[in-house]
């Protein structure tokens, strides 16, 4: 499914990455400055390794030997920021609607009133960014990546921020996501009773190296 063997030189450290990932669910743990959202940036293209390759469903999306790096916008990866980066002059519809329409229909992997009513959107879809909760805010940022119809979709430390009321009320959401959706993701956090509540397989990243838990 998703295989990374890649060095990335960071500031502080040197991100060093063999991954192979089958499950459809990969939770990475580890502490905050080690490294979780570079592997993350990497993956979805953001930043560029300076030596090795990543492949996902036997395609090629990065190989420096090759000289072969397929641009974020065409590698069909969604990534979820730990704040929701919502368009502010738009209302969560529009916000919704605005992935939606970068992909052809006939590709569309998820349907909109399907992704509203799994996220339970419908009450909110009129209202602008700025009278929205974090935790609402944050479901629909989930929202619009799902639209966007990613093959792979990459949650960065998503909870971070809310409160412990609100991120009991987001778990709940990613749990179904994981049970109803056949989509691949790869969830980062330094808290490992999230990725117990998801059920996820985990790896542990320190100091740049990933590490069986």
């Amino acid at each position: 499914m998703l295989k990374c063997d890649f060095q990335y030189q960071h500031a502080d450290f040197i991100l060093n990455v063999e991954l192979q990932m089958q499950q459809q669910l990969l939770g990475i743990v580890g502490a905050s400055g080690c490294g979780k959202s570079t592997l993350l940036k990497n993956i979805v293209g953001l930043l560029q390794p300076q030596q090795g390759s990543i492949q996902f469903n036997n395609r090629i999306l990065l190989d420096t030997t090759r000289q072969i790096h397929v641009p974020m916008h065409q590698r069909r990866i969604a990534l979820i920021f730990q704040n929701a980066l919502l368009f502010p002059h738009m209302n969560v519809q529009q916000n919704l609607r605005y992935a939606e329409k970068w992909v052809v229909k006939s590709e569309r992997k998820f349907q909109f009133d399907e992704i509203v009513d799994l996220l339970e959107l419908k009450p909110l879809i009129q209202r602008k960014a700025h009278q929205l909760s974090g935790g609402e805010a944050q479901r629909v940022s989930i929202g619009r990546a799902l639209l966007s119809s990613p093959n792979l979709l990459l949650l960065d430390e998503p909870l971070t921020g809310l409160d412990n009321h609100l991120k009991q009320q987001i778990l709940p959401f990613l749990k179904r996501m994981k049970q109803e959706l056949n989509l691949p993701m790869i969830y980062v956090t330094h808290h490992m009773q999230e990725l117990e509540y998801l059920q996820a397989d985990t790896v542990q990243l320190n100091q740049g190296q990933l590490q069986n838990k």
